[in-house]
């Protein structure tokens, strides 16, 4: 069976277009489960700092809202836009609210636990914004736990640029 990539999967936009990550093949992805009302909520904004520093070397930061941790996400994808939008100049791609565990998990997210375990090789997405950063080549390079600030992976994303 041939390796999986992130060009392997679809997702919908937090206004309802379908879209294939295989236009993102070539770049360097940080996908984020995210949540509006989080105590890492604040990581909106070193997120959106990130893409804006490195967008143009390649970089897609890709948000994937969820509910999934202590019902944090509440709201209509349309809420989650505005207030993503509103509160902290959200302009990354952020898709529709998607489940990150269990037996409803979107495809993408079962692949990227898989990929990239956790601590002591734990598959399930312990909360929200759990970080993945995938390469050029469209495989996993790195899972960040939770309270990793988006400023810390600034490191390890120049280096999946150069590669």
């Amino acid at each position: 069976m041939a390796e999986l990539s992130i060009g392997d999967f679809d997702a919908e936009t937090i206004d309802g277009k379908p879209v294939k990550l295989s236009k993102y093949q070539g770049k360097v992805l940080l996908i984020v489960n995210t949540a509006s009302q989080c105590g890492f909520t604040p990581q909106f904004k070193g997120l959106e700092a990130l893409w804006n520093t490195y967008k143009d070397r390649g970089l897609v930061v890709v948000g994937f809202p969820s509910n999934q941790f202590g019902a944090q996400d509440p709201g209509s994808n349309d809420e989650i836009a505005s207030f993503c939008e509103l509160n902290y100049g959200v302009s990354f791609p952020m898709m529709g609210k998607v489940d990150v565990n269990g037996a409803a998990a979107h495809p993408l997210y079962q692949w990227l636990s898989a990929e990239a375990p956790g601590l002591l090789g734990t598959k399930a997405i312990k909360w929200n914004f759990t970080k993945f950063l995938v390469g050029k080549d469209g495989q996993v390079r790195k899972r960040y736990a939770p309270q990793d600030a988006p400023e810390q992976l600034a490191g390890d994303i120049e280096a999946a640029l150069a590669a």
